[in-house]
């Protein structure tokens, strides 16, 4: 397995081209990108701004692990309102056309809601309809995931949805295509379940893993903490994802850096990633 940082581990305003650097100086294989609404990686974003950014890549002679998004925060498959359910299905688009053109394999999207207690005022949606809302506009997608020949990976986030492991593998299994599959993140599930058990379920089915540590004791938003400081049962984790077959990128995101010094978030996290990959006995 290769290990990747996500660009949300950096702090906020840091250039992608520095972002590169930082992540090669660390000590990562590869940097997982983020589609925003404005900005460097924009949805305006032109042939042109891919090809430079694909130049700093090839120059600091790092990989694209990934393409993120937050958009799906604002912009749900499962809102009431028609023109969000739009926007997002859009922004899905956009995502697969520039991970196309960058050589990523998949795509992080968040499928939509049922609630989100970390948005104030957010939209809480009937369960059923959200299941439905998002069942439809994955379908639609499919063609355009099949067509680029990137896979759609469905994150498990704190969204209230798809809350178990048998529930997520019925509805990636519902498309009937090897282009939607899971995006698992390791730390999401520790306030509900254990990460080697949705492993052991999704199996194959994984596209792509991020890596997070969470302290159940801590509670909400505040549980997260730095790799190896959680509860997450990383050997558990790393025999589940070799018994799935799993070979892809682990990407870790560490959301917020350090308020401080912020780059040693970075240093820290790829030390703790050779330890969890068995990399240090290598070197």
């Amino acid at each position: 397995m290769k290990k990747g940082i996500n660009i949300w581990s950096f702090k906020e305003g840091t250039p992608i081209g520095e972002c590169i650097r930082l992540s090669k100086k660390a000590g990562f294989d590869g940097i997982e990108l983020a589609l925003n609404e404005t900005g460097e990686l924009g949805l305006q974003a032109t042939d042109r701004e891919v090809r430079e950014i694909k130049a700093q890549l090839d120059d600091a002679e790092l990989e694209i692990a990934g393409l993120a998004t937050g958009l799906y925060w604002s912009y749900s498959m499962t809102s009431s309102d028609a023109a969000k359910r739009r926007k997002a299905i859009d922004i899905c688009k956009k995502q697969l056309e520039l991970a196309a053109a960058f050589g990523v394999d998949a795509i992080l999207v968040i499928p939509g809601a049922v609630g989100v207690d970390f948005i104030p005022g957010g939209e809480v949606v009937d369960y059923e309809r959200a299941y439905d809302s998002a069942l439809e506009a994955i379908a639609g997608l499919v063609p355009f995931a099949e067509y680029a020949g990137v896979a759609i990976a469905i994150e498990n986030v704190w969204n209230k949805f798809l809350l178990s492991p048998l529930e997520m593998r019925s509805f990636i299994d519902a498309h009937g295509s090897d282009f939607v599959g899971s995006y698992f993140d390791v730390g999401n599930v520790l306030y509900s379940g254990y990460p080697e058990h949705w492993i052991r379920v999704l199996k194959h089915r994984i596209k792509k893993v991020h890596f997070k540590d969470y302290r159940r004791q801590a509670g909400g938003l505040h549980g997260f903490v730095d790799l190896l400081a959680g509860d997450v049962d990383f050997p558990a984790v790393m025999n589940a994802l070799k018994s799935a077959g799993y070979d892809n990128y682990v990407t870790a995101e560490m959301i917020p850096p350090y308020a401080h010094h912020s780059e040693q978030i970075l240093f820290n996290t790829s030390s703790s990633m050779d330890a969890i990959l068995g990399r240090q006995a290598a070197k």
